[in-house]
């Protein structure tokens, strides 16, 4: 697929690849709503929008906003597309599919960047700045049987979101894609911090891809004579 990727931009890697596939495999289409958070080019809203989804993305970069606007625009898609701090734009609507590529890597800074190419992927140095934030904001912005995506590294703590979404009172979390990939340039530059971190082995130079998905149990009490919408499930699953 052909993007524009202004500089600072996220460049969709295997973590959009494997997150686009898991979104596949969701009965996704049209009259469902599709929340992609983090959007960078505007990649996997794309994705849900060629099935007929009716999509929101959001960035709060400029210029990832601006790439994902160009993107829509120049593949027909329609896409409504905000700035803003992960849900702040979307404040009380609710999302049948909710797919999520934050910042994960592992940084020595505790803080987050606010400007430069570091912005797609520092996230503190346990590399959950964003991850525990939507873990915390999830419940709010799924609907009834909605369903969350969200792709990570292994060095990010994959049984921490897990625990984290349980907390949030959503259905079991389960991971339902991995892949290995060897480090890229950002990650090889600090594997000799990461040893020291204790978060990769000696010598290792790859990093384990995840994907999670949990879904939101449906409304208690619904009225009587209404149909509750079914969970979007993996097909086959």
């Amino acid at each position: 697929m052909r993007l524009i990727r202004p500089p600072g931009v996220y460049a969709p890697q295997a973590d959009s690849a494997l997150l686009m596939d898991c979104l596949a495999r969701e009965e996704l289409g049209p009259g469902d709503r599709a929340l992609d958070l983090c959007t960078g080019t505007g990649v996997v809203a794309l994705a849900a929008a060629r099935v007929g989804a009716d999509v929101t993305a959001i960035d709060i970069s400029r210029a990832a906003v601006a790439a994902a606007r160009f993107n829509a625009r120049f593949h027909g898609a329609r896409i409504r597309i905000k700035r803003g701090d992960l849900a702040a734009p979307v404040a009380g609507e609710r999302f049948d599919v909710v797919t999520v590529n934050p910042p994960y890597v592992p940084s020595a800074s505790s803080r987050a960047p606010t400007r430069g190419r570091g912005r797609s992927w520092d996230a503190g140095r346990d590399g959950r700045l964003l991850l525990d934030r939507i873990c915390r904001l999830i419940p709010s912005i799924l609907a009834p049987h909605g369903v969350l995506l969200i792709v990570q590294s292994s060095l990010a703590g994959v049984g921490a979101s897990l625990l984290a979404l349980r907390r949030e009172g959503l259905l079991p979390a389960r991971v339902v894609a991995r892949r290995r990939e060897p480090f890229g340039p950002v990650m090889t530059a600090r594997a000799g911090w990461f040893e020291e971190r204790g978060l990769v082995a000696p010598g290792t130079r790859s990093e384990e891809l995840v994907v999670i998905r949990t879904v939101r149990a449906g409304a208690a009490g619904a009225k009587a004579g209404t149909t509750p919408r079914p969970v979007v499930r993996p097909a086959g699953g």
